[in-house]
């Protein structure tokens, strides 16, 4: 029987192109034993039709629910093509036979150039200055001095996987870095030269905030009001996490009273954010489309990966970075060596 892998449409420009380029699709292309498709949903919930007949799910942003696995009997993997997993239900999967495999290794080092790509652009006021030029007010730069990052301190929120690639690629710059995460691996901090603390340490001490930890129900809304009150007058947030760990109103609202200094956010409470949302009008801000990351690196490392990690299931191979384990133990995949 052949192995039939589907891809969510998102992966699709409106007149059908890749709009990622090579994401390693010559994997299956080249394999006899695999047919691929692309699924018609590009966002929302996945049809339970839409997954009929498939082995493998190579997904992008469309949610996979219980009700999306009503007749996916033959699907045994599901491979996100990035690290979040918040729109997979995690049990659903689990209790169909199901992997779910995340691309942690392909996405390290993309994510920490865009958090080095917002923190450079917001201290920089890289947006201002833009502006200046296409509205022929050069004379006016003065009023729009940036803030050097030599010698000042970056707090990390979550340092793992992601905060650890963060933290080589910001040593050049000569910054003292601190971090709060639980379960910060203490031995790895202090090889490099990160300090641990509590999240109001951090928060008090930092002159950037740099979240990059998961989403889970223990970060949700970590960063809310009284956090943000923590911070300094003269300090930055950004996120290139997840949105709802930043309570994005009470960012909204210390942004436009100038309680911090200014936010550089990829990802949002809602995505997209709705027009009258007041983060979008709120001062001294650098936003993009949950995009900074996304490059020709990004797609072609995140595409073989989760290519290969649904290829592995075929070969009764178990995969890496799988997020349920516990899966395994079900019947449809007991053969997996």
């Amino acid at each position: 029987m052949t192995f039939q892998v589907g891809l969510t449409g998102d992966f699709l420009t409106p007149d059908g192109r890749i709009g990622w380029g090579d994401i390693g699709l010559s994997l299956l292309a080249d394999d006899p034993g695999v047919e691929h498709r692309f699924l018609e949903v590009t966002e929302g919930e996945i049809p339970p039709e839409q997954l009929a007949g498939l082995d493998a799910l190579v997904g992008l942003l469309p949610r996979v629910t219980a009700r999306s696995l009503e007749q996916a009997d033959r699907l045994r993997v599901v491979a996100r093509f990035g690290v979040g997993y918040d729109n997979v239900d995690v049990p659903a999967v689990t209790a169909n036979g199901t992997l779910l495999t995340i691309t942690r290794d392909a996405v390290a080092r993309p994510v920490a150039q865009a958090a080095l790509a917002l923190v450079l652009g917001i201290s920089h006021r890289l947006r201002d200055k833009d502006r200046l030029v296409r509205e022929h007010r050069w004379q006016d730069r003065l009023d729009h001095m940036g803030t050097g990052l030599t010698g000042r301190t970056l707090g990390f929120v979550g340092w793992g996987n992601i905060g650890r690639t963060v933290s080589t690629m910001f040593a050049p710059l000569g910054m003292r870095q601190i971090a709060h995460d639980p379960y910060a691996d203490t031995a790895a901090a202090a090889a490099a030269g990160v300090e641990l603390g509590d999240l109001h340490t951090v928060l008090a001490g930092a002159d950037i905030v740099l979240v990059t930890a998961a989403l889970t129900e223990g970060t949700r809304g970590l960063v809310d009001a009284a956090a943000l009150e923590r911070m300094k007058p003269t300090a930055f947030l950004v996120n290139v996490a997840r949105g709802p760990i930043v309570d994005q109103d009470a960012l909204a609202a210390a942004l436009s009273t100038g309680s911090i200094a200014g936010a550089a956010l990829d990802v949002f409470r809602e995505e997209p954010p709705a027009p009258d949302d007041p983060i979008l009008s709120a001062p001294n801000t650098l936003f993009s489309p949950h995009a900074t990351c996304w490059t020709d690196e990004l797609g072609l490392a995140n595409g073989t990966a989760a290519i290969r990690a649904a290829l592995d299931v075929r070969d009764a191979r178990r995969p890496p970075h799988v997020v349920n384990p516990e899966a395994f133990a079900h019947p449809a995949l007991r053969h997996l060596r």
